[in-house]
């Protein structure tokens, strides 16, 4: 791939960037998005930057998108990054469900559900996981029956991201116990409203509650909501998942990250020097920009794959593992750096960053966990990248 850029993408970059600076809205570092203030302002955002034409930038224009080329996606999400833009309040179906359904959907289910998806009128979350289905997602019991022109569905899924104010599900529910485990799973798009439906929020060690236990009793989800076909759901599922391993990797974390970083280490002082001229920070400081950049061209080599019609498969799966590992060596190299005043909370008077940091290291760990554990990515990419034998 040339990583010189054209004459073209130079203008778009330039023209994001100076829409971002004239229309940025003020917003704190870390968004609470369990507010319920929060909810309107993020959707208007999100439909700012749609009537903007900077979302939904490589996909068909007749399903709302903009019918870019995928760079093109990839240079908003860089100036998005950098700006420190707002999180967006549909991003898990703009960055997971929306590609999935592109490839998976009937043409019925792409026209009804992706412009909602992009002008954030729904709101979805994630059914995958469950209390024992988390890392070997293929052992799920929740399940589905189809009677008539329904599946009634009954079972319990953990970790749903915001599902206290998702609208829609995607999930993955078990419509055959006779087959073998892969084979027996179907792939639903669920009523968040519908009856029979129960949602938990989770408290989590930062004190937020981002994610939700949800319970389905005799929950009625319409046939024509089934992707991809009766109990070919894990085909459907591993579409999704390379989209948000993908994602990850390339998600603002770690490029939000570094330079507050850098930032932080230029104005906070140890000994009457700057963290930056301390040998040993600034060499960690260059290991972490190293590492971030490497990340960057791995995820250039990712998108152009995607650009050839190649499948994410490994590269995606590295991609994930790298972004998430960097994710939480940028906060652990920030709580080292700037000692005891990082580990205060927001609410103390002399936390540095409001407690930014020790945000920064709690939320990474779950970073490390989500699409995947990085113990399982990297027994997934030994095995199939390198052809090593599984692990006994």
């Amino acid at each position: 791939m040339d990583l010189n850029p054209t004459p073209e993408e130079e203008r778009y970059r330039r023209g994001i960037r100076e829409w971002l600076a004239a229309n940025l809205p003020a917003h704190p570092r870390q968004q609470d998005t369990n507010r319920p203030d929060w909810i309107e302002p993020a959707r208007a955002w999100q439909r700012k930057l749609l009537e903007a034409g900077f979302l939904a930038v490589s996909w068909p224009k007749q399903y709302g998108g903009q019918g870019l080329a995928a760079i093109y996606q990839v240079i908003v999400n860089e100036e998005m990054a950098r700006a420190g833009a707002p999180r967006l309040i549909g991003e898990e179906g703009l960055l997971t469900l929306g590609p999935t359904l592109l490839v998976c959907g009937s043409e019925e289910q792409k026209r009804r559900y992706i412009p909602k998806i992009i002008t954030a009128e729904e709101i979805w979350t994630q059914g995958y996981s469950e209390p024992q289905a988390g890392s070997d997602l293929a052992s799920l019991t929740t399940r589905a029956e189809l009677v008539g022109d329904h599946f009634v569905v009954n079972g319990r899924k953990l970790w749903a991201s915001h599902a206290q104010i998702a609208d829609r599900m995607f999930a993955l529910v078990r419509t055959d116990a006779s087959k073998p485990r892969h084979q027996g799973i179907s792939y639903l798009l669920i009523d968040m409203r519908a009856p029979g439906i129960t949602v938990r929020p989770l408290v989590q060690i930062d004190g937020r509650h981002d994610f939700s236990e949800v319970t389905f009793h005799d929950v009625r989800v319409a046939k024509q909501d089934l992707v991809g076909g009766l109990n070919n759901g894990w085909k459907v599922a591993n579409s999704t998942l390379a989209n948000e391993r993908g994602n990850m990797g390339l998600n603002a974390g770690p490029l939000m990250a570094f330079p507050h970083l850098l930032e932080c280490a230029r104005r906070v002082r140890r000994g009457g020097r700057a963290l930056i001229e301390i040998p040993h920070f600034r060499q960690r400081i260059a290991e972490l920009q190293i590492q971030l950049e490497a990340l960057r061209l791995h995820s250039y080599r990712q998108l152009t794959s995607s650009m050839r019609g190649r499948a994410g498969g490994v590269d995606a799966m590295v991609t994930k593992l790298a972004g998430s590992e960097l994710g939480h060596d940028l906060a652990a190299a920030a709580m080292e750096m700037f000692g005891d005043y990082a580990m205060l909370e927001r609410s103390q008077g002399d936390a540095l960053e409001r407690g930014a940091w020790a945000y920064h290291l709690m939320t990474s760990i779950a970073f490390q966990i989500a699409g995947g554990t990085s113990h399982i990515q990297k027994n997934i990419i030994a095995q199939r990248g390198l052809g090593m034998p599984r692990e006994r």
